[in-house]
C-alpha cells in the first residue's frame, strides 16, 4: 500500500480534516495549498507543503513527482469567480486552460484530473478517509417539514437536479413551489441570501449533486454558516441529498437550527426517482 497521500487543496476545514484522518490512517500527507485559498493551519497539519496560485498545474506534478505521489486527493473550496482575475498558470496550466471550450466545475476539474493520472497520480473520492461526513439520510432537527415545505421540496429537487445537468450549480431556493433563486457561481450562501430576501420569509433551501457528479470532487458541502444564513433571511428548510454531500460541524449546526425553528432533512432519490426522507 503506498504511503503517501497527495493533497490538493482549497480553502475551508475540509482538507485539514482530510489530512488529520489521512494522518490517522498512517499516510504521509503531501499538500499543495492554494494561496488566498487554503488555510495557513494547513501547514502544521501536513507533513509537505507547496504554495501555489490557481493554475500553476505544472508546480503541482512537479512537487508531487518529488515526493513521489501517486495517489491524491481535491479537497476544499476555490473561489470560483477568481477564475476571471486571479489565475496565474505556468505552461502546463496554460496548455490544458487554452484545451478546454467550458470553463465550468466540472469541465475544469475533469480536465486537470486527466492530466494528473496521465503523470501517473490517480485521484481518488476526496471522503475515502472521511465517510462519516456524507450528509445522513432523514429529518436531523427537532422540527420537520409542514406538508407544504414537502411540496416544496420535491419542486425544489426537480429544479436543482436540473439546473446541476446543465452544470450550472447545486441549490436552489424556492416558496410555493416558486423558484425564488438558482445557485451559479456565486455560491451557495449567496444563493441563499438572495433567494430569501426575495421570499421574505419561510423559503425553502434544496441542495443537490449534479446528475453527472465526478464525485472524486465537487461534493456538495453544508455547515452551520449555511443554517446563520438561512436564519438571516428567514427561512424554514434545508434539504440536502444524503449520501452524495458533506455535512461540517453536524451536532453544532443542529442545534443552531433547533434554536432558530429551522428543519434539517437529508433527502434520497429511488431508482424510480421518488424521494425518501
Amino acid at each position: 500500500m503506498n504511503p503517501v497521500i497527495g493533497l490538493i487543496a482549497g480553502g475551508g476545514q475540509f482538507p485539514l480534516l482530510f489530512a488529520e484522518a489521512a494522518r490517522n490512517k498512517g499516510k504521509k500527507v503531501v499538500a499543495v495549498g492554494h494561496l488566498s485559498e487554503s488555510r495557513p493551519e494547513l501547514e502544521q497539519a501536513v507533513d509537505e507543503l507547496c504554495w501555489v496560485k490557481l493554475g500553476q498545474l505544472g508546480k503541482i506534478i512537479s512537487f508531487f513527482h518529488k515526493h513521489g505521489v501517486r495517489e491524491a486527493v481535491f479537497a476544499g473550496t476555490i473561489t470560483k469567480t477568481r477564475i476571471f482575475r486571479d489565475v496565474f498558470p505556468d505552461l502546463k496550466g496554460l496548455s490544458l486552460w487554452n484545451k478546454i471550450d467550458v470553463h465550468q466545475d466540472d469541465a475544469i476539474l475533469r480536465a486537470v484530473a486527466a492530466v494528473l493520472e496521465n503523470e501517473g497520480i490517480e485521484i481518488l473520492g476526496s471522503t475515502c478517509f472521511l465517510g462519516h461526513l456524507l450528509f445522513p439520510k432523514g429529518v436531523l432537527t427537532r422540527k420537520k417539514p409542514t406538508a407544504a415545505q414537502l411540496e416544496d421540496i420535491h419542486f425544489g429537487w426537480r429544479m436543482a437536479r436540473e439546473i446541476g445537468r446543465l452544470d450550472i450549480g447545486q441549490c436552489v431556493v424556492v416558496r410555493d413551489c416558486s423558484v425564488m433563486a438558482v445557485e451559479a457561481i456565486e455560491g451557495t450562501d449567496a444563493t441563499i441570501r438572495r433567494g430569501g430576501e426575495l421570499a421574505e420569509s419561510g423559503a425553502v433551501v434544496v441542495k443537490v449533486k449534479k446528475p453527472n457528479q465526478d464525485l472524486r470532487f465537487d461534493l456538495p458541502a453544508t455547515g452551520i454558516k449555511t443554517i446563520e444564513t438561512l436564519a438571516d433571511v428567514r427561512g424554514s428548510v434545508l434539504a440536502v441529498e444524503a449520501g452524495q454531500s458533506l455535512v461540517f460541524d453536524r451536532n453544532e449546526m443542529v442545534r443552531y437550527a433547533d434554536r432558530v425553528g429551522i428543519s434539517i432533512v437529508g433527502v434520497s432519490a429511488t431508482e424510480e426517482g421518488e424521494l425518501e426522507f
